[in-house]
């Protein structure tokens, strides 16, 4: 058993990958602003950071917007240090966006496992890092002005596990889309698209009656202010199918 991340690791994808990164149409935004100084923090925990801050400030509550953090903290016996950093988030001052950084920190307690986790007081993000998470959600609240609303975020996909999949979460659904977050300094490779892919079949499968309107794959990178879009009328069936069964374990 293993999670999507893990699953997409142990198999081998045909030449250019399931679904090359090449299909999907790429829409450049430009607001003047830049990225792309060093930071001293994880990527991974900046793009945590920036996905639960955006979570917040469309107007998620606190404890939906950290689920994941809290569950991690609850792992490792810090509800206390964890309570006292989401009094902190309140909005994009730099002590809230450190408080989230923290808060992220926690994450890998639950996503691998207790023996990951490294203390989150040692989390401390510099000027830039934590300009640069300011600047990747505000363009986050404004892509989401213009591709929103959201309804449903950080879903799970109850009655789309198998023996192959048994964890997994997607980040945003808008009422054609399926959207991924992703922060590299890099265009989408066939692991991250091949993710999305796999999502929205196990969607398909699973409780969530939302994935009956999608229509779309999508991905926006904040820190590039590119979104990546795929109509999933466009993906071959035999693809379909050879995902649904080889990768994802459906009969």
């Amino acid at each position: 058993m293993a999670s999507v991340t893990q699953r997409i690791k142990q198999i081998k994808q045909p030449k250019g990958g399931y679904v090359t990164p090449k299909q999907f149409t790429v829409i450049q935004k430009n607001d003047g602003l830049s990225v792309d100084a060093p930071e001293n923090i994880h990527a991974s925990l900046i793009g945590l950071a920036v996905d639960y801050l955006t979570r917040y400030m469309l107007g998620a509550d606190i404890v939906n917007a950290f689920h994941i953090s809290i569950l991690g903290a609850r792992r490792v016996n810090e509800l206390s240090l964890c309570r006292d950093l989401l009094n902190q988030v309140d909005g994009l001052s730099d002590n809230s966006i450190r408080a989230a950084c923290q808060l992220a920190g926690f994450d890998s307690a639950f996503r691998a496992g207790p023996a990951y986790y490294k203390p989150v007081s040692g989390i401390l993000p510099d000027s830039s890092t934590i300009e640069h998470i300011r600047i990747m959600v505000n363009r986050s609240l404004s892509f989401w002005a213009e591709y929103g609303p959201v309804v449903k975020d950080g879903f799970t996909f109850e009655g789309g596990y198998t023996n192959f999949i048994d964890s997994g979460d997607g980040d945003f659904l808008t009422e054609d889309t399926l959207w991924d977050f992703k922060v590299s300094v890099s265009a989408p490779k066939n692991t991250q698209t091949l993710q999305l892919l796999i999502y929205y079949l196990m969607g398909t499968h699973s409780t969530c009656p939302e994935f009956k309107t999608i229509k779309r794959l999508g991905i926006f990178n904040p820190r590039l202010n590119n979104i990546y879009l795929l109509d999933i009328s466009s993906i071959p069936t035999d693809v379909i199918q050879e995902v649904s069964s080889v990768v994802i374990g459906y009969n």
